[in-house]
């Protein structure tokens, strides 16, 4: 019976080629924009480590105060990230399963090869732990261990790419690398991690870069060679100090910090510790304030740092919009297109037709038009999605991808929608009186 139907609303569509496009076109149009904007929104809202991330946590200690609130900027939050004192106080506490600091860097890589230039690389200083903790997935080798930290050990992870560009993708662990004019030997590769957003370090990236994670040095090697942070560095006041040594020695926070507590046991004796290193702090006259501080696990991190660009978020909400606008359209469309067909209604029904059977052809025309305005919409989405970048940053507009999940989205609302559409339509149709319409012809 479906085949039917198909069949009569093919007929149907044919006999007024004009209508039917212009459905299909409407119909097309609205889903590619919507689809377009819902795939850039993927990309950047999804949870980056979603097995893991309800486990890892960011400490925020209120280390500036009143006086970092005083502008109004941000409430009454503390700051972001950790000075050089309380980074390193808590890693030595470790109070957390694994846990790591971390900051920025952007070295200069030497190649063997005599005939290649320096390669400018970006990366972070971090703990052993760090790796764990992520679960860094390693095509040859592995992080290099705690006794490392403790050594300040001239070893580093490269990733994949610069693995390429220094040794031809060949197992490169126990060769060695000179960074900065230094050499260090390589430990591990990474097996292509470069996780969107780069969520384990929000305040130095703002969660997109366009940049790749090339090097990871091991955190006490990087602050005794001097290795500058390339992140951000915000202060309350002035330092005292010059240079790198004296930015380790003032209040300005530029290391970021992730902790995984496995439990609510540990989340609640982790925030116990933290409370209490902040009143040990203020009771050495550190600190003349009352207790302030955070405690979030990944997905509130990522809400509280506004991650998901708010021009996205407008931009699929103008999207829908707009399929809503379409859709009216085509109902509209179909509603005009059904009614004219009055008379024909009239004949079957008075043949024996039910109801239903008036309701199920109209709804499978309805539902024809709607894949026929699919398929149009899988071709604008991807133009749509190649073309993002006209719109948005281009570390945003790169993460939008066509895939068959997306690919089987688009169908699926095109025909629902469209289905939807013409319900009204559809009962207005099988709501037609045979014998008025056989009187009048």
């Amino acid at each position: 019976m479906l085949g039917y139907y198909l069949d009569l609303a093919v007929r149907s569509l044919k006999r007024s080629p004009g209508l039917t496009a212009l459905m299909i076109l409407i119909v097309g149009f609205g889903v590619a924009a919507s689809m377009t904007s819902y795939s850039v929104f993927r990309a950047v809202s999804g949870d980056p480590i979603p097995w893991k991330s309800s486990r890892l946590f960011v400490p925020q200690i209120d280390i500036w105060g009143p006086k970092g609130h005083s502008d109004g900027s941000s409430g009454n939050e503390p700051p972001e990230a950790l000075d050089y004192t309380d980074a390193v106080a808590l890693m030595r506490d470790h109070r957390g399963k694994y846990q790591s600091a971390m900051y920025r860097v952007s070295p200069s890589v030497v190649p063997p090869d005599p005939h290649m230039h320096p390669i400018n690389v970006g990366g972070h200083a971090v703990y052993s732990e760090f790796f764990s903790m992520l679960d860094v997935p390693f095509q040859f080798g592995g992080a290099w261990g705690a006794d490392s930290d403790a050594q300040h050990a001239s070893v580093v992870v490269i990733n994949s790419k610069l693995n390429q560009k220094l040794f031809g993708g060949a197992n490169s662990v126990g060769k060695t690398v000179n960074i900065d004019s230094k050499d260090y030997r390589v430990v591990g590769v990474l097996d292509n991690w470069n996780p969107k957003p780069t969520f384990f370090d929000v305040v130095n990236t703002g969660g997109f870069t366009t940049g790749q994670e090339d090097v990871f040095l091991p955190f006490t090697r990087a602050i005794d060679v001097g290795m500058g942070n390339d992140g951000n560095t915000n202060c309350a006041e002035v330092p005292t100090g010059s240079g790198f040594v004296g930015l380790q020695q003032s209040s300005c926070v530029w290391i970021a910090y992730m902790v995984q507590l496995d439990d609510k046991a540990a989340v609640s004796a982790y925030k116990d510790y933290l409370d209490g290193y902040f009143r040990d702090q203020k009771a050495s006259g550190r600190f003349n304030w009352a207790l302030n501080n955070r405690l979030r696990d990944l997905p509130a991190w990522l809400e509280s740092e506004h991650v998901v660009p708010s021009d996205t978020k407008i931009s699929l909400l103008v999207a829908l919009g707009l399929l809503i606008a379409c859709l009216v359209n085509t109902a509209g469309l179909l509603l005009a297109k059904f009614l004219r067909r009055s008379s024909e209604i009239g004949v079957r029904r008075a043949l024996g037709a039910p109801r239903m059977a008036i309701y199920v052809q109209f709804l499978v025309e309805a539902g024809t038009v709607g894949l026929s305005g699919g398929l149009l919409g899988l071709l604008l989405t991807w133009v749509g999605i190649h073309g993002v970048s006209w719109v948005l940053p281009k570390e945003i507009a790169s993460l939008a991808r066509v895939d068959l999940s997306l690919l089987a989205l688009t169908l699926a609302i095109a025909v629902l929608a469209t289905m939807l559409a013409g319900l009204y339509p559809t009962f207005r149709a099988s709501r037609v009186q045979p014998a008025l319409q056989l009187k009048t012809n």
